[in-house]
Parts: C-alpha cells; structure tokens; sequence
C-alpha cells in the first residue's frame, strides 16, 4: 500500500473524509483490499460502510442461494426475484455495492475459502468472516497468522437482538493525538484459539455475559455439527446441560449465563436490522482504523444487546502474554 498517491478523481471524490483522518489515512485505504465471507445483514452494512469509505478492492464470498430470511434483514438484496433469480447471495451483493462506489472493485470468489491455501489470503489486507463454525473461525484466523505480511482478522455475529465483533490485528503499531502531540502505540493481540482458551477464571469479574452465552452457543453448534442459526428453542436442554458443564470446568457461576439469555440467542436465528446497523458500523469503523493506522483500535471482542442499549469492548487475553 505504500508509495501510490491518491489520483485527481480519488482525492476530489473523498475530500470530506480526507478533511477528517487526512490524505495518508486515505491514501492506505484505497489501496487497501478486503475478504468478506458470509453475507448476512450485518456484513452487508460493514461492506456498504467501507465501499464509501472508498476501500480499494471488496471480495465477497458465500454461495448461498437468496432466502426470505436474508431478505428481511439485508438491504443489498432488492425485493425484485427477477433480480436475483438464479445467483448467488455473493453475487446480488456485489451487483448493489457497485452502485454505492463505482472506483472500488468489487468481486465474487466462489467455494469454501477455508479450503484454500495460505498464499490466497496473502493479496489481503484485512479478512472479516460470518455465519461459520467455530472450526472454521480458528481454521482461517490461523491461514491469516502463517503469512509473512500482516492480516486484520474479524469475526463478526448478530443472532437476534445481540451481536459480537472479534478482533485479532497480530502485532499491531498505530499512532494517536493526545493533546498536540502524536503517540506512537502498540497492542498484541492473541488469536481466536488463544482468546478461547484464556480460563474464564482468569477473566475480570465483570465480563459481559454475552461473552460466556455465546461461547456455549458456539459450544453447542460445534459439538452438535450445526451451522449457525440452525437453533430453536428445542435445543434448550442440551445447551443448559453443556453450561453446566463448561461451568463446572471453568469454576463459573451458571448464574452469569442466564438460561433467558440463552434461550433468546438460540430463537435468535434472525438478524434485527437496527442491531446489524450497529455492528455493522462498529466493524466498518474498526477495519478503517486497522488500515490507516490511526486511532485506537478495538481489543478484542465488541458485544452489543440491544435489550440495554450498551455495546462493551471487553479484553479477552492471556494476562501472562502482555498487551
């Protein structure tokens, strides 16, 4: 990304927001290109986000066929069968973000990224990846580490009226303005794997319980072999008996994942709009940061519920790896 200026026509579209993180910040982002795997509702506000934000080139991937439940909550998929009859979710997608920025260079790449090699992960600058298995999330987070250059890695989540961001920028330097003066910074993150195997006994107090509710969520499609938002309340029994036991083994009150939490996640198997917006503006506004290095970055996983109306950041790290 580096030693490529901005052209006449990228500097005069993108003026306003030049005025507001500068010419260089701009300058990474349009030579920045962007993976994206799984387009729900919440991946469809991030990508509009940074098509405007004028990111360089936007890969889409998921050959999902167009349901009615991704038409309630994704705005990219217009309400006309003529227009998408016959393509994939990834396709309809990508037809309407051209719309949104004609100078970003969106694309379909088709079949199970996961199945890849290294190498193809290596024309990226940042990977934000949806509606996969906990296999999948710790498959493709470590393809990203392997490479010799640095790769953004996000999962993102929204089951219903909650959502969850995970964040992993590696070894990440970055500057920010305190004052007049501009300081420099750095922040290590742990992978997927790593921040899922930190003890919960060695957590703050005061976790978010969202954090706990979804990892037995997770938990729970994992052991069961079920994608997400394949849940229903039927699965109640198995999922209070797996809490208990992921409780007992981590020393954890059962009474900081609350059985109404769960139940609303696995009934959650449709995105609210508003809370996709929301998250989908955070994951917009965190992938901008990681790209032009400005401003402090999220670390590591974002939860919001739309039940309180609070959105927590919550640092979820072996407390002997340093930060």
């Amino acid at each position: 990304m580096d030693g490529e200026e901005l052209t006449e026509q990228e500097t005069a579209l993108y003026d306003r927001q030049i005025r507001v993180w500068g010419a260089d910040a701009q300058r990474r982002l349009s030579k920045s290109h962007i993976l994206v795997y799984g387009m729900k509702g919440t991946v469809a506000e991030f990508c509009k986000n940074i098509v405007l934000a004028g990111v360089g080139s936007l890969t889409l991937v998921d050959d999902r066929a167009v349901t009615e439940d991704a038409l309630s909550a994704n705005f990219l998929i217009l309400p006309d069968e003529d227009l998408y009859h016959g393509k994939t979710l990834a396709e309809v997608c990508r037809d309407s973000l051209k719309e949104f920025n004609p100078m970003v260079d969106v694309s379909v790449e088709k079949g199970d990224i996961s199945t890849l090699g290294v190498d193809f992960f290596e024309k990226f600058d940042a990977v934000v990846i949806s509606c996969c298995s906990l296999a999948k999330k710790k498959l493709i987070n470590q393809k990203c580490r392997q490479l010799s250059k640095r790769v953004a890695f996000y999962t993102v989540d929204c089951r219903g009226s909650c959502g969850e961001i995970f964040v992993d920028l590696q070894d990440y330097k970055y500057s920010k303005k305190k004052l007049e003066e501009t300081i420099e910074c750095q922040l290590s993150y742990p992978s997927f794997e790593e921040a899922n195997l930190v003890p919960w006994t060695a957590l703050p107090k005061k976790v978010s319980k969202l954090y706990f509710a979804m990892r037995v969520i997770e938990r729970f499609e994992d052991v069961e072999g079920c994608n997400p938002g394949e849940t229903s309340i039927a699965d109640l029994p198995v999922v209070v008996k797996l809490r208990k036991e992921l409780c007992e083994t981590n020393s954890l009150n059962e009474a900081q994942i609350p059985d109404a939490l769960l139940e609303r996640l696995l009934v959650g198997t449709m995105e609210f709009p508003p809370v996709c917006a929301i998250i989908g503006g955070i994951l917009g506004q965190e992938v901008i940061k990681a790209i032009s290095g400005k401003g402090d970055p999220l670390k590591n996983f974002f939860f919001f519920d739309a039940m309180d109306g609070k959105g927590l950041i919550e640092d979820i790290s072996n407390p002997n790896a340093g930060s």
